[in-house]
């Protein structure tokens, strides 16, 4: 099986957000089905995401792994494995993902890569926040919204976002895949509309460098709030990363660049 490493939502290396991409092949009889195994190797590679895929040309099964589990929807692990499939030469301009999440798509841009997600809404949480918050080291008054998988947390720039310092063994308690904290306020310094930050510690990834999925609930909450459609994002993690955000009625459209750091073979070991 073939593995790379990408490095998403970037345009350099040692940037953005890394991926690992397995790539299985119908003459070496790879498949999906194996959870153990597929697990096993994402905690051997210890990245935020392992993406596994199988099949072609132009659709693929398509499913991924943190270091401690599977999960449902992952942005930049799928544009980590479009951009390597086109990278070693697939043909069709618009590749197909089947995953848990539904059929997504990814189509080559004069800008990058544009995926197509499932669009997110951002449901206000009025009690039961303090726990949350506090695990945030931020005030009881914060406004928090909950969408599929994830809490979100507005704070009033992007100078608090830079300042969260999560109690990560206080965060794992709570019941979510992970918690996005953001801003609007000063993020144009950043040559942006909003900027994030994103934690996910129940599932293994203390803080995420940038995050595709949450762009799902972050893209639409912020095109009603700033009365836009199309938005800039930045995630104001330690290695950073940007985000092009085209919010549609029911699907998020993130474009953004990749760059392969290494290629190797997977040993398939009984």
């Amino acid at each position: 099986m073939h593995a790379f490493v990408v490095d998403a939502f970037t345009d350099r290396p040692f940037a953005g957000n890394p991926a690992a991409v397995c790539l299985g092949t119908a003459a070496s009889g790879d498949h999906l089905g194996d959870e153990r195994w597929m697990q096993q190797v994402a905690a051997e590679f210890n990245l935020a995401e392992t993406a596994f895929l199988a099949g072609g040309p132009g659709a693929y099964d398509l499913r991924w792994f943190t270091p401690q589990v599977e999960v449902d929807l992952c942005g930049h692990a799928t544009l980590a494995a479009a951009h390597v499939l086109w990278e070693i030469g697939e043909s069709a301009d618009v590749l197909q993902f089947r995953t848990r999440s539904g059929v997504l798509t990814a189509q080559r841009t004069a800008g990058g890569i544009a995926l197509g997600l499932p669009a997110d809404a951002a449901t206000p949480v009025t009690e039961g926040t303090a726990p949350l918050l506090a695990a945030l080291g931020l005030a009881a008054d914060r406004p928090v919204y909950r969408g599929r998988d994830d809490y979100l947390v507005e704070v009033a720039d992007a100078a608090a976002v830079r300042a969260v310092r999560p109690d990560f063994a206080a965060l794992r308690e709570i019941p979510t895949r992970g918690v996005i904290v953001t801003a609007s306020e000063g993020a144009a310094a950043e040559d942006a509309e909003f900027v994030s930050r994103f934690f996910g510690p129940a599932v293994g990834i203390d803080e995420d460098p940038v995050t595709g999925s949450a762009h799902c609930l972050l893209g639409p909450f912020w095109a009603a709030r700033l009365g836009r459609t199309t938005l800039r994002a930045v995630q104001l993690s330690a290695r950073g990363g940007r985000l092009e955000v085209e919010v549609g009625p029911q699907t998020v459209r993130l474009t953004g660049a990749a760059v392969t750091v290494l290629r190797g073979q997977l040993a398939r070991h009984s």
